[in-house]
């Protein structure tokens, strides 16, 4: 068994007024963007013109206490800095009390922080974005719903709470992806993200159950104290239902065919939901339910594997796509599968993940938001091989736009580099075959990220012009600009200060027994692993100049490569559940049908008809004549005497 840290059975400070009137209302965090949702909604046509500004002012308001808890926190000693906040007693079924309390601590102070501060830009973007809507009240009520729901998620100190939050986040993906549902594709896509995520949801519930009956307790610190006593199969049974669950939110092999569809939402609902919401949960729940994958090594494998998986899975769908949201998308994928890893490697590998996840929500939202500018020039459209030639038209869109790009590919010193080379160290570090494995892979996953995201500003803002007739492109309003380039500079400056020095590590630390990995700057450069990065960066920027830059680029995308035509069809994953689990389930369905209809209703409708049928012959021996009845009664009576004759 797994050594457990002294942390995890330790009960957080309960906050009050007197101790912290910050953190005694930190309820107010999920609170704001919550009353907003609610007035918008019920406010109803009343709210049109003031509604949205409400919606994006909110989340702000809750950014700004986010701060004030920080500041709140880091005047504390190391050992008070998670601090329980009671709420209310959600109900109670004999010993058992599920309560409203919220945990505030270093993570997840650090994904209210991300999730209020991204949201709010997100929400100014969408002043811009969203201004000629009709129904921009209900859209920014959902997105008020959304970091409502993400909040209470990250703010849980329980399972059956966040379990509430993880479901508020499906609902709200659900309204937003089919938020313009008049087109049948994004309805269909709502409806799929919808039912995938359910499959997920059932695993996350199926783990709550079993730590309820086994280790009687919900609370995280009631259940990591009960870790240690566990049996291998429970906490090996309890970490690969977490996982099952963390890969539906997360879009991770197998349930990721989603994702992609979900494009189909309006741009700042997929910028919410790849940077700040959804897809980060995943992520969360692994890193927080840490202390049961470290008594569980098998699960630690498996959750590593799947990380790795998924990010060589989306690297090459990214790599493939014409479509500039579905290519970012399956960037997304890819880099969440890199974080999932790095929360498998455990203690050493919780800080990158954790950092590479906070850094990747200020690159990746700038980039879906720069792809949203770029949609908002050319008419809505999203075919890369329509674009080119951008750059002079939307400088500022290609400036930010390009300072997301080098932070993902991992340019020297820019945030991306930092985190994404803080995992290959932790990575390596593990030592023997496993480290060397997933090592290789997460370079491979940066060779790919290299030339995907090269392959998309190749396409989208240099080489030669490709526009459709009729196509104007213009540089977005200063409401969607300002946020771009707010999300840009944290694109270059933050992961320096995530990484350096160790000091995110040591805040970490007591939360979630985070190891620091001492990541140095000279490493990185000298240690084979460092040098091998810097040369697969090299290789896939010079590999999309080739096909993307150097020669032009076809307006209709060439078909007859294997490899390219699996990748552009995302793998086919689609076709894989529909194989493996729609086709045998609506056999199944059409089999149960036969039964009901022949088996079962035929059994029950033949009793009925032969009790009528026998009704219907006895009920012809009744004639009412008496003539009838004696000729009855005297062949009843011949009858009886000659048995009595025979047998006597």
């Amino acid at each position: 068994m797994t050594q457990h840290h002294a942390y995890l059975a330790a009960d957080p400070v309960v906050a009050t007024t007197a101790d912290s009137a910050v953190l005694s209302n930190a309820w107010l965090l999920i609170a704001l963007p919550l009353v907003g949702a609610a007035i918008l909604l019920l406010g109803g046509r009343r709210t049109n013109g003031w509604g949205p500004l409400l919606a994006t002012a909110l989340p702000i308001g809750s950014f700004v206490w986010a701060v004030l808890a920080l500041f709140d926190l880091l005047g504390r000693n190391a050992a008070e800095r998670s601090v329980s906040v009671p709420v209310y007693e959600w109900f109670a079924a004999g010993d058992f009390s599920a309560r409203i309390n919220l945990l505030v601590d270093p993570l997840s102070i650090s994904f209210v922080l991300l999730i209020t501060f991204v949201g709010s830009l997100i929400h100014v973007y969408s002043l811009g974005y969203m201004a000629d809507d009709p129904a921009r009240r209900r859209f920014f009520a959902y997105l008020n719903l959304f970091v409502a729901a993400m909040l209470v998620l990250v703010l849980a100190d329980n399972f059956v709470l966040l379990f509430l939050g993880w479901e508020g986040v499906g609902l709200a993906s659900y309204l937003l992806i089919g938020f313009w549902q008049y087109k049948p594709t994004a309805a269909t896509a709502a409806k799929k993200a919808f039912l995938i995520n359910r499959v997920g949801d059932v695993g996350l519930l199926v783990a709550i159950m079993v730590m309820f009956t086994v280790l009687g307790a919900v609370s995280f610190s009631d259940v990591f104290a009960a870790v240690p006593g566990a049996s291998d199969g429970v906490l090996l049974a309890i970490g690969l239902l977490l996982l099952l669950g963390a890969c539906g939110k997360s879009a991770q092999l197998p349930l990721q065919a989603w994702l992609l569809d979900a494009m189909e939402g309006p741009t700042p609902v997929s910028a919410l939901i790849h940077a700040a919401t959804m897809v980060t949960a995943g992520v969360y729940l692994i890193v927080r339910a840490g202390p049961i994958f470290e008594g569980a090594p098998v699960a630690q494998t498996v959750v590593m594997t799947v990380g790795a998986a998924t990010m060589i899975a989306g690297g090459l769908i990214a790599s493939a796509k014409d479509d500039i949201k579905k290519s970012l998308a399956g960037s997304t994928m890819s880099q969440i599968g890199m974080m999932v890893l790095a929360a498998g490697l455990g203690p050493v590998g919780y800080v990158a993940a954790i950092a590479h996840l906070i850094t990747h929500g200020f690159f990746k939202a700038g980039l879906f938001l720069g792809a949203g500018s770029v949609m908002h020039g050319m008419n809505d459209g999203v075919d890369m091989r329509r674009y080119g030639g951008l750059a002079s038209k939307m400088p500022i869109t290609f400036a930010t736009f390009g300072l997301g790009y080098l932070a993902i590919i991992g340019v020297p010193f820019l945030s991306g580099w930092w985190t994404k080379e803080s995992i290959i160290s932790a990575a390596f570090g593990i030592g023997g075959t496993a480290g060397a494995v997933f090592g290789t892979a997460i370079i491979a996953g940066a060779a790919l990220t290299a030339f995907y995201m090269s392959r998309m500003v190749f396409m989208t803002f240099l080489g030669e012009k490709r526009w459709d007739e009729g196509v104007h492109p213009h540089e977005s309003p200063v409401s969607m600009t300002a946020p771009m380039v707010v999300l840009s500079i944290g694109s270059v400056a933050l992961g320096a200060f995530l990484v350096f020095g160790d000091r995110f590590a040591g805040f970490l630390a007591p939360a979630i027994g985070a190891e620091p990995h001492h990541f140095t700057v000279g490493h990185a450069f000298t240690a084979p692993y460092g040098i091998a990065a810097l040369v697969v960066l090299v290789l896939g920027v010079a590999l999309a100049w080739f096909m993307y830059l150097r020669k032009p680029v076809a307006r209709t995308a060439p078909q007859g490569n294997l490899v390219t035509d699996a990748a552009r069809n995302e793998l086919y994953g689609n076709e894989i559940n529909e194989g493996l689990f729609m086709r045998p389930g609506q056999v199944l369905t059409k089999a149960l049908v036969v039964i009901e209809d022949k088996v079962i209703d035929g059994a029950v409708n033949g009793l009925g008809a032969g009790v009528g049928d026998s009704s219907t012959g006895l009920g012809r021996t009744q004639t009412g004549f008496a003539r009838t009845y004696a000729l009855t009664m005297l062949l009843g009576a011949v009858i009886v005497a000659a048995t009595l004759v025979v047998r006597f």
